[in-house]
């Protein structure tokens, strides 16, 4: 994570001190964003800068990846017949 505080970062900041001190309704009017938006970033928040940063949105998996099982058997295969083309490994292995 990157260490430099940025712009939406520490408005973010400014906003939850805010909210924390005046409530998320107040805060909610003072800088036009919704409650939804408030609540969002004050169940991240632990005090720190740091912890308002936006995060990725990638997932850790996928439900039809293959297991390090499968992997294992398509480069051996590959590896055991180095000419067959993507099709017919396919097939073989299916």
């Amino acid at each position: 994570m990157s260490k430099s505080i940025t712009q939406d970062m520490a408005y973010r900041q400014s906003l939850m001190k805010y909210a924390d001190k005046y409530g998320v309704s107040r805060a909610s009017r003072k800088y036009n964003k919704s409650r939804s938006y408030i609540c969002f970033w004050k169940t991240r928040w632990d005090g720190t800068v740091q912890s308002l940063s936006c995060q990725s949105r990638r997932p850790h998996s996928h439900p039809n990846q293959h297991t390090e099982a499968e992997l294992k058997l398509i480069r051996d295969m590959r590896r055991r017949n180095p000419n067959l083309g993507m099709v017919e490994l396919w097939h073989r292995l299916w």
